[in-house]
């Protein structure tokens, strides 16, 4: 395989590995923040 490819593989493989993990932290941060809401301020979590 050429270097070329190589590159292609490495940054695509990065770009899936980023927003994946972008999304995963994205969801637990939301959930977490709706929570503190609910229990802080007693405003509706589907808001």
């Amino acid at each position: 395989m050429s270097i070329g490819m190589w590159i292609l593989i490495i940054v695509g493989g990065a770009a899936g590995l980023l927003s994946t993990m972008y999304i995963l932290v994205s969801l637990f941060a939301v959930i977490f923040h709706k929570l503190f809401r609910k229990i802080r301020h007693g405003i509706s979590m589907f808001d």
